[in-house]
């Protein structure tokens, strides 16, 4: 009997992977920038060239297939394999320093970061990639896209969905910090002031929020947000927020606590608020395996100098 030949694309890989994490063919098409249809039709193309189906539709979104499970675990395998000797040919010579970073959108992270680049020795020359994203982007940015390290947060009461979703990508991690978000506005705002602020109190005033958080999906239809405002702008850089906040004074914002200097450069307040859920933790993670370099060692020693300079300022 003639052994069946089978030539795939290996984007579909990178496509089914990513559908698998997610069991959503919607929100992986927008997490791969791609048309829903296009993804579709992509799907069905591999699995006609596989000769089975690799996922089922149901009223949850998709699962996998007996076989597509199975074809899955070699899939993810296969792509691993491709970055690596991608990394490799990437290495040969080329003396230029290439390093992938993946975090949130946090001020005393960013400080971090600025710190680490500022001491990296730039005689050979660089490359280096800063990608700040949601925690979704993140771990994909780690797992599959070659980051080098990465930092996700959340809240502290969806810990347990986070801990098995880095466990199921095969990724280890370490606590940065728990902390409390707290309020920040112009030194020009009504509360700036106000010894003590309630949640009632910001119900007349603008929040603005990242527009690119995703939440775990068993928590989409129950957002547990510190507050629910009539009036929201989401923005997603923190240059935009940065401006709005020094420049609209009936604005604020729930932040990890900022670096004085970013403070006082933007005429700004920090103010406690205390609100149900509040409590987050950033992770550092990487993974399963990964050896950590002298890189890795001096970002993580500039992350934690920063961490310490705003929680004991």
């Amino acid at each position: 009997m003639r052994k069946r030949c089978i030539g795939i694309n290996t984007t579909y890989l990178n496509y089914a992977l990513e559908v698998d994490r997610v069991g959503s063919i919607t929100q992986a098409a927008r997490n791969l920038y791609m048309a829903q249809p296009n993804l579709s039709k992509a799907l069905k193309e591999l699995e006609k060239e596989l000769g089975f189906v690799v996922f089922r539709r149901t009223a949850n979104g998709v699962k996998s297939t007996e076989e597509g499970a199975e074809f899955l675990y070699y899939a993810k395998h296969v792509v691993e394999q491709i970055d690596a000797m991608e990394r490799i040919s990437q290495r040969v010579g080329n003396e230029k320093l290439k390093y992938k970073i993946s975090i949130p959108r946090g001020s005393y992270i960013a400080d971090g970061f600025t710190a680490f680049v500022s001491e990296l020795k730039l005689e050979k020359g660089m490359e280096v990639t800063i990608n700040e994203t949601n925690d979704i982007g993140t771990i994909s940015n780690v797992a599959d896209h070659g980051y080098n390290m990465g930092i996700i947060r959340y809240q502290v009461v969806d810990e347990e969905y986070y801990l098995t979703m880095l466990k199921n990508n095969h990724l280890s991690y370490e606590t940065i910090w728990e902390f409390e978000y707290v309020l920040v506005m112009s030194k020009d705002h009504p509360l700036a002031d106000q010894p003590e602020i309630t949640i009632d109190d910001l119900k007349n005033y603008t929040k603005i929020t990242h527009g690119d958080i995703e939440l775990p999906h068993d928590k989409k239809n129950d957002k547990k947000k510190v507050n629910n405002p009539n009036n929201v702008i989401y923005v997603y850089e923190r240059g935009s927020q940065f401006d709005l906040l020094a420049n609209v004074p009936t604005t604020y914002m729930w932040v990890s606590p900022i670096p004085k200097s970013l403070l006082d450069k933007n005429n700004l307040v920090q103010r406690v608020c205390k609100a149900e859920n509040n409590l987050y933790k950033d992770v550092m993670i990487f993974r399963e395996n990964y050896h950590v370099n002298e890189y890795d060692k001096l970002f993580q020693k500039k992350i934690y100098e920063s961490k310490v300079e705003v929680s004991t300022s």
